[in-house]
């Protein structure tokens, strides 16, 4: 296993994302195309970078300075994401993460994720990728 958010964890993550049709595809059907930033609450930046076109995860690794704009910046603790990646999360849990705080977005309106379906699935499967690929916590 990676560091959690580590180029090479990110990079697993992109490779876990582009082998699901569950998550690909269904993207691919409504042209998702997004710059994606994921860290911790307690950092001003982030830690990975994601970056999907038409539905694929085109590029993924630790983020710079030098990044394109975020479309989505997710941030947690370090505990919430470690569960999530230990336990999976789904579509309740989500919606109890981001409604306590716990899943907090920088950027990007969680509740369009809520109110599109063809969103929402995708993105709760995308959080069961963490649990496949597994996480080391951090050196």
């Amino acid at each position: 296993m990676a560091e959690l958010f580590s180029a090479d964890w990110m990079n697993e993550l992109k490779d876990a994302w582009n082998d699901e049709p569950e998550v690909r595809d269904k993207l691919a059907e409504i042209g998702f195309n997004s710059v994606i930033y994921c860290g911790f609450k307690n950092e001003e930046d982030p830690r990975g970078l994601f970056v999907v076109e038409n539905g694929v995860c085109v590029r993924a690794g630790s983020w710079s300075n030098t990044e394109p704009p975020a479309n989505w910046d997710m941030r947690a603790d370090l505990k919430d994401w470690l569960k999530w990646v230990e336990n999976g999360i789904g579509m309740a849990g989500m919606g109890i993460a981001f409604a306590t705080g716990k899943l907090k977005f920088k950027v990007g309106d969680y509740k369009a994720i809520l109110k599109d379906p063809r969103m929402a699935n995708p993105f709760v499967k995308s959080f069961g990728l963490m649990q496949i690929i597994g996480a080391d916590e951090l050196g």
